[in-house]
């Protein structure tokens, strides 16, 4: 398994891989028009990465630069870590892991200095795996998308040099 940027035709399937892996997990419930976000997400920007083993992508993560749509982000020296998700059969191979590791170095190599992301209070997975690296909750920054729902937020300080 290694981990790449996304290419241009992947990014369908990707999109699709994200809305598999959250529903698997029952992470659409309280938001279900979430699904046309995750689907869409990258094809007006960002950085998407892929995980591959052997031709199948079973997993990807986002960077998105600060900006004016920034959910967590408050700067121009932060970014956002956005749509982690692991295709249901490859959780637990260290996956998640690697995707995260391969972002955490793209944005330190963008000059990025604060590492920023929301998740559901019921990805706790996710949540160990965020701690593992480095990441610290940041409760002044939790939000509710919608009525019900309040993400969590983390974040991580990145060394000038990874």
């Amino acid at each position: 398994m290694f981990v790449r940027a996304a290419l241009p035709g992947e990014l369908g399937a990707v999109g699709d891989l994200r809305v598999e892996a959250y529903e698997a997990q029952g992470l659409l419930t309280a938001n279900p028009d979430y699904a046309a976000t995750l689907r869409a997400l990258g094809a007006a920007g960002g950085d998407v990465l892929v995980a591959v083993d052997g031709d199948r992508v079973v997993g990807t993560i986002m960077l998105e630069r600060w900006g004016p749509d920034s959910e967590v982000a408050r700067s121009a020296d932060e970014a956002e870590v956005r749509a982690l998700a692991v295709a249901p059969e490859a959780q637990g191979r260290g996956v998640g892991a690697a995707l995260l590791k391969a972002v955490m170095e793209r944005a330190a190599s963008l000059g990025v200095r604060h590492l920023v992301l929301s998740t559901q209070p019921g990805m706790t997975a996710a949540q160990r795996l965020y701690a593992a690296h480095g990441f610290a909750r940041l409760p002044d920054r939790d939000w509710a998308p919608v009525p019900g729902l309040t993400l969590l937020s983390f974040g991580q300080l990145l060394p000038a040099v990874f």
